[in-house]
């Protein structure tokens, strides 16, 4: 495995994803304060509804960074440069066919805002200029497909980060100068132009044979070569999209349309204050997800190795791993979540305890999937799945309007996070290990899925542990901090406990710190 690509990969992504989640936290505080609660609902909506048209990526992304894994460790360029015109060409049709759908979608806006009425908000021109911005970024994602799939993550990662921080400088600027929506979204645009510029250079740069080849052109003076794709690869290239579209319609019915229905239902108000809730667990998870992520395409050159029993070794302590920094992170963040959202975006934005409590435990059961899906797509078995997330989608869907109807008006959001909660325990964490031992570990699934139930429970008993021994003072910064600490030493007397009773978990966390120690000598030796 290649262990010093890897560890460059989650570093530079940790790098990047603190200093941007702070930024991030920033001009939120901002955008509240001084344009309102209700904007910071409608751009969350506005999200919803690309990703919901955002389907017609058909997965394309992960089939990329796939089936290039092979002809990388094979060297062949000639194969690399084929997938890597059909996927141009099919980022394109994508990016088109989104266009025209964002405009479709446009006049029925004010349909899925319960209370457009209280909006001063130009909804047409704001979502266009979102559109937009998610179109263009089409343009380039080939390119980056072709770095992420060479092991390169941390250059897309310092990209982004550059970008991201241009962007977040022009919108402090823009909100505070002039308290205009419109003009924050369109640096959302200029963000999108400079890292295409960007991708550009560094892809003419790093893989200048790839892109000249794609040109139709020889390299070094080598005549041209025939790009056309065998039958075989394409019919591996089909199959693979055909599983990842149907991966992306579950998630989206799952992740997108959560937000939809508050909207529709309760209102973008509402919605702006949940948001709130969910953009620190995002955040939260997205830092604790930068140890595994960019470790994908290094899982997947040790995939296409066919080492099994090393593939499994490294999913064991993957999973640990998660559940560790699971524990204290959730935890931590239930102790503090409503102390957090008054200092960052103000007062007068919290919802109900009992919403905190659900999104913690949601979150915490699908943060819990991380490893098995970091597997499931390095080793591209989406496909055996694939109907999976289509169930599980509609199921949710048809779950959360039911449940955000026979909820109480203020829990409306609790039936809505209930149902996900209910789909993801009944299908995903049945189905995905099944597929991913089966596939890949040629053995039963059985056992991982007790283990992973029995571990989900201990969280929940903890979190409520933790809801009954939580102190009230009145004073924000106070409660954070004793909090904190209580969770702290809740989750550390939990790892413990587990340590002691679980042979299998204490194993899995002596290679862990054994590991991290000999990654720490070795980086202060040198």
């Amino acid at each position: 495995m290649d262990k010093k690509k890897g560890i460059l990969n989650i570093s530079a992504s940790i790098a990047s994803r603190i200093i941007l989640l702070v930024v991030a936290l920033y001009v939120r505080r901002l955008l509240i304060f001084y344009i309102g609660n209700e904007v910071n609902g409608l751009n969350s909506l506005y999200g919803s509804i690309i990703g919901l048209l955002s389907v017609a990526e058909l997965g394309v992304g992960s089939a990329i960074v796939f089936s290039m894994y092979s002809p990388i460790v094979n060297k062949d360029k000639q194969k690399i440069t084929a997938l890597y015109c059909l996927y141009r060409k099919l980022y394109r049709i994508i990016g088109a066919v989104i266009l025209v759908a964002g405009l479709v979608v446009m006049p029925f806006l004010p349909k899925m805002i319960s209370d457009y009425g209280d909006l001063d908000i130009n909804v047409y021109v704001t979502f266009l200029l979102t559109l937009a911005s998610v179109v263009i970024s089409y343009l380039y994602s080939a390119k980056t497909s072709l770095i992420e799939a060479h092991k390169d993550n941390y250059i897309t990662t310092g990209i982004t980060t550059v970008s991201r921080m241009i962007r977040y400088a022009l919108q402090i600027a823009t909100i505070i100068i002039w308290k205009s929506f419109v003009i924050f979204l369109v640096c959302q645009i200029i963000e999108t132009l400079i890292v295409w510029c960007l991708t550009e250079r560094t892809v003419k740069k790093l893989h200048p044979d790839i892109i000249s080849l794609s040109k139709g052109k020889g390299y070094d003076s080598q005549p041209a070569v025939d790009l056309t794709l065998d039958s075989d690869t394409r019919k591996d290239v089909t199959k693979s999209i055909k599983a990842m579209f149907m991966h992306k319609i579950g998630a989206i019915l799952v992740g997108a349309v959560d937000s939809m229905v508050i909207s529709i239902f309760i209102g973008v108000t509402i919605l702006g204050k949940y948001t709130n809730y969910t953009a620190i667990t995002a955040a939260m998870t997205g830092i604790i997800a930068l140890f595994f992520t960019p470790m994908t395409t290094v899982i997947g050159h040790l995939c296409a190795a066919g080492n099994t029993d090393e593939t499994k070794k490294y999913f064991d302590y993957f999973y640990t791993l998660n559940y560790a920094l699971g524990v204290v992170f959730f935890l931590g963040y239930y102790a503090v979540i409503d102390n957090m959202v008054t200092l960052l975006f103000g007062g007068n934005l919290q919802l109900t305890r009992m919403v905190p409590f659900i999104i913690t435990v949601n979150t915490f059961i699908a943060y819990l999937r991380h490893a098995q899906l970091l597997f499931r797509d390095a080793s591209g078995t989406f496909y055996y799945d694939r109907w999976k997330p289509v169930i599980e989608g509609c199921i949710n869907l048809i779950l959360s309007v039911i449940f955000v109807k026979i909820f109480p008006p203020e829990y409306g959001v609790v039936g809505v996070i209930a149902a996900t909660i209910v789909t993801t325990l009944l299908i995903c964490d049945i189905v995905e290990p099944h597929i991913l031992y089966k596939y890949v570990f040629k053995q039963s699934a059985l056992k991982f899925c007790v283990i992973n139930y029995s571990r989900i429970l201990v969280f929940t008993g903890s979190l409520l542990i933790m809801d009954r021994v939580m102190v009230k003072t009145g004073n924000n910064i106070v409660e954070l901090v004793i909090n904190g600490f209580i969770s702290v030493g809740i989750s550390a007397g939990l790892l413990v406990l587990l340590c002691i009773v679980d042979k299998n978990f204490r194993r899995d966390c002596l290679v862990i710190l054994r590991q991290t120690w000999g990654w720490i000598v070795k980086l202060f030796r040198r």
